[in-house]
């Protein structure tokens, strides 16, 4: 009498079972505006003892989310109008940076030679020279 001794795996034909034990990524959930200012204006709306853990129960939510979306409220950060934007890049924060300096540069040397002209022109009433104008002379 032989006893035959059965695999400790189950197997599907020739292919083995995924491990269970192997989850895949969870997906972030990602909530609209609407949804938030909603759970926000029930969440006020709870009075009586246990009403709040039950709808964060209900919708699967934390009670952190809650206080951050409450707060996102009151700065005016969760409008239900409000258009979403995209974050700027690295690069783009940078080339800001950059164009914010040049425009300061350029102003103070706009600055420095809008001194210069006015001491010039100083200078020439003073002498009596007569300056030419910036404005072509039309001829009839």
């Amino acid at each position: 009498m032989t006893t035959e001794i059965q695999p400790t795996r189950a197997t599907f034909g020739d292919q083995e079972r995924p491990d269970p034990e192997v989850l895949t990524r969870p997906k972030r959930r990602r909530f609209t505006a609407e949804y938030r200012m909603s759970i926000v204006r029930q969440a006020d709306a709870c009075t009586r003892k246990g009403e709040l853990g039950a709808l964060l129960r209900r919708e699967g939510l934390y009670s952190s989310m809650l206080c951050d979306w409450r707060r996102q409220r009151d700065k005016g950060l969760i409008a239900v109008d409000r258009k979403r934007r995209r974050m700027p890049t690295q690069s783009e924060v940078r080339e800001n940076a950059d164009l914010k300096r040049q425009v300061a540069k350029l102003t103070k040397e706009l600055a420095a030679t809008r001194l210069v002209v006015d001491v010039q022109k100083n200078v020439s009433a003073l002498l009596g020279i007569a300056l030419e104008s910036a404005e072509p002379e039309t001829t009839p």
